[in-house]
């Protein structure tokens, strides 16, 4: 059966002449790829015997019988509802609007406009980062996680979430028996499962995939081979339009680097994330998460609004129309559809850039330095902390999918040179994780205070703070939070000072910062290149950056179906949790 205007009541008889693709959605299209519809039309009546909309929908309907009598099992039931969650990964509330009023997202547009759905603004707290965010949503617990990676002070070891090990390790510690809104269900290119059963490129399965969803019956065999057919097709033309543009510009080397990103992430990754979470929503499966990169990607390479990045938007809203397609089709699964962006992202300059050299030599070799008196007795000891970085690397592989959050610069050091921004000197550690560094003092496995910090180091956070390239340092004292700005400090109870006055929502950014600096792993000194005189500076090599308190990263979106009531005002995932779990709890009965 088809499904109704709004997707409701399954459609009973022969379908109207009249009634349009658009009213009448169809699997074969959204397999076959959008333009198959027009290739049906140029076929005269008098050689199918069926007018285009009816060839599709039988061609549509016979599909559907295959599939569904190829299910292995019971039927699933019919008396609750289902969830299907859609991350654009990176995508910030500002962005969203200017791709919908440019029509850079003409179907997302077209659900709010035409079938109820709503958008409502939400926060994302600090760090604004994908792990913060889904560890929160899946388990409803405030996250430890103050970086994409960062060091724990207690297992003196660094958590770095696409090295094999490292998400499932984190989601264990933080899930503590709590029930995932995903349990019974499939992931898809999540940091953290959820509880899913089915997780495909997901961080913390990254090495043993879990589940057999995708390759459970022959109409599996049926998608992998689509997306290799399909995948292979795309791949050819990229290639051809990237030798073409080589010829006009033979020495564009970023070029093919970007063509390589585009043709893993936005052809065959995306193309295989719909295809299979089309196939979940046809078995019934209870939840399904899927995230799509492609934006985050492009925008981490050229910037949040970079004519790249709003083409992969442009992407994305075609595969999220594929999906609501399947959703109309499968109506008696009453699949409840939510689009929503884990963070933004600013527009930054790499930092090197700006000072030439990296934050963390730049720390040791103009900071850290004997000039400032030599460590106090119960401080660090040991070799002096001299100009020149010593260079620490983890005996650990680095994780090989972590173009997903655009660190391949860093990453695969044996294609690009360059090595992991990660050092220790003389008991200090400083990791760079974006447009935030943070900085460990090893000698004490508790966070410090700045009453430690300046018993050792005089003056440090004023100085960090006044260097070419910083925008703002963050420590914990005993009274909260300390922002020290161009060289003075300034508490979160000072609203009228520091490099957030004016912020409308300064309630909201006062709370993510004391939210971080509460985490045991948060660094004992966090430093961020956000808000510095230069512009908004990232300290590994991106043109966006996310993990900070800009508004573009900070506020983002939730799309919601209609006679659906969510938390309001949103501002932290940890309200989506409950929301979700009643999917799980079978509560969600009605539209």
């Amino acid at each position: 059966g088809g499904g109704s205007e709004g997707g409701r009541a399954p459609l009973r008889g022969k379908p109207s002449p009249q009634m349009g693709l658009f009213q009448q959605p169809v699997y074969v299209i959204i397999v076959l790829g959008g333009p198959l519809h027009s290739w049906v039309g140029q076929f005269p009546v008098t050689m199918t015997g069926f007018r285009p909309d009816e060839l599709i929908l039988f061609l549509q309907n016979l599909f559907d019988r295959s599939v569904r009598r190829l299910r292995l099992g019971a039927p699933p039931s019919r008396n609750r509802r289902r969830l299907l969650i859609v991350q654009i990964d990176g995508l910030s509330r500002s962005v969203l609007e200017e791709a919908l009023s440019r029509r850079r997202m003409p179907f997302l547009k077209h659900l709010l406009g035409r079938h109820r759905y709503r958008v409502l603004p939400m926060s994302v707290g600090l760090p604004t980062s994908t792990p913060a965010f889904q560890i929160a949503a899946m388990y409803g617990v405030r996250p430890n996680i103050p970086a994409f990676h960062y060091y724990d002070k207690r297992s003196r070891t660094d958590i770095y979430f696409p090295r094999g090990g490292d998400a499932l390790l984190v989601e264990k510690a933080h899930a503590g028996g709590r029930r995932g809104i995903l349990s019974g269900g499939s992931a898809y290119g999540c940091v953290f499962t959820g509880g899913a059963e089915n997780n495909l490129f997901s961080f913390a399965r990254i090495q043993r995939p879990s589940g057999t969803g995708v390759l459970r019956t022959i109409s599996a065999f049926i998608v992998l081979g689509w997306v290799v057919l399909k995948g292979s097709v795309f791949t050819a033309v990229e290639l051809t339009r990237a030798v073409l543009r080589w010829i006009a510009n033979p020495f564009s080397v970023r070029g093919w680097k970007w063509l390589a990103i585009k043709m893993g992430i936005s052809v065959w990754v995306r193309e295989l994330f719909t295809l299979a979470t089309s196939r979940d929503l046809y078995e019934g499966v209870p939840a399904v998460y899927v995230n799509y990169l492609d934006y985050d990607v492009a925008a981490h390479e050229f910037g949040p609004r970079h004519r790249r990045a709003q083409g992969a938007l442009r992407q994305i809203d075609r595969s999220i129309h594929q999906l609501w397609r399947v959703c109309r089709r499968v109506t008696e699964h009453q699949y409840d559809l939510y689009i929503l962006s884990d963070h933004g992202q600013a527009a930054t300059t790499p930092y090197q850039r700006v000072t030439g050299k990296p934050i963390e030599q730049m720390l040791f070799d103009e900071l850290f330095r004997p000039w400032r008196g030599e460590p106090s007795a119960s401080g660090p000891s040991g070799k002096k902390l001299i100009a020149g970085v010593h260079g620490y690397r983890s005996g650990r592989a680095p994780g090989l999918f972590q173009r997903f959050v655009n660190y391949l610069e860093r990453d695969f050091p044996w294609v690009l040179g360059e090595v992991r921004e990660a050092r220790e000197r003389s008991g200090v550690r400083v990791i760079a994780a974006g447009p935030n560094a943070l900085v460990y003092f090893l000698d004490c496995e508790e966070p410090v205070t700045i009453d430690w910090i300046d018993e050792r180091f005089p003056g440090l956070v004023e100085e960090i703070s006044r260097s070419r390239g910083i925008g703002f340092v963050l420590a914990r004292s005993s009274a909260g939070p300390i922002c020290a700005w161009r060289g003075k400090r300034h508490s979160l109870s000072d609203a009228q000072a520091g490099p957030f006055t004016g912020r409308e929502d300064l309630a909201l950014v006062f709370q993510g910062i004391r939210d971080l600096m509460e985490m045991p792993s948060a660094g004992d000194l966090i430093i961020y290149g956000i808000h510095a005189p230069e512009g908004d500076i990232s300290f590994i090599s991106e043109w966006g950056a996310h993990a900070g308190p800009s508004p573009d990263e900070l506020h983002t979106f939730i799309i919601s179906p209609p006679g659906v009531t969510l938390p309001s005002p949103i501002t932290h995932p940890i309200q989506l949790y409950q929301h979700f779990l009643t999917y799980q709890n079978g509560l969600r009965t009605g539209p």
